[in-house]
């Protein structure tokens, strides 16, 4: 029988290499590209053997997916008490657009531009981001705003393409922050509010 204690240590010995091998991918991916970064950079990088590396991931594709892995969990474990009914839509979008562009800011603004680039012309990886990462936030968002709509909370529309122009504009708000949009740059941590209200709200002034 399994020692529970010594399964549980190894487990977390496991995380912590996989969490070494990631920071140190994620500077090396940051500062070389994807194409021009080889597993013996991350290795040297990180300080271990190239051999370690392929224990925990397969290829420099899946370490790019695991880089992204964190911030995924993250959003996951944050979202969870907007499953409470009393979740007022204002706070549900506020936090879905939040975990994005929070993941990317500040110096991993490099890095979403390598996962960009790679994505446009890899289709191992644009599939598998998709599967991952991009198509659960899609039926996240799906789900909420179907439940608004049944509930008559918001005006009824094309769910599916909806939550694909939110979605749309969250990107295009980290592509252009990646190009340096000083505006931006100096107003991120407020984007999440001003996007909701502006989603939520609408442009548009009532009459009084």
């Amino acid at each position: 029988m399994k020692d529970p204690v010594k399964a549980s240590l190894q487990e977390q010995l496991a995380a912590a290499r996989r969490a070494q091998i990631l920071d140190a991918a994620i500077k090396v991916f940051a500062q070389k590209g994807f194409h021009a970064t080889t597993i013996k950079d991350i290795a040297r990088e990180a300080d271990l053997a190239d051999g370690t590396i392929y224990k925990y991931f397969e290829n420099k594709t899946a370490l790019l997916l695991g880089i992204l892995e964190p911030p995924r969990t993250r959003a996951q474990q944050d979202m969870s008490f907007l499953l409470e009914p009393d979740a007022d839509i204002h706070s549900v979008m506020k936090a879905f657009i939040h975990q994005p562009l929070m993941a990317f800011k500040k110096d991993n603004f490099e890095l979403f531009k390598v996962i960009v680039s790679e994505i446009l012309v890899n289709q191992e990886l644009r599939e598998r981001f998709h599967q991952q990462v991009l198509g659960p936030m899609l039926q996240g968002g799906e789900a909420y705003l179907r439940h608004w709509s049944e509930q008559g909370m918001i005006s009824p529309q094309n769910i599916d393409l909806t939550i694909r122009a939110i979605a749309g504009m969250i990107l295009g708000l980290l592509l252009e922050q990646s190009m340096g949009d000083q505006t931006l740059e100096a107003q991120w941590d407020t984007l999440p509010d001003t996007l909701a209200s502006l989603i939520v709200n609408g442009i548009k002034k009532e009459p009084l």
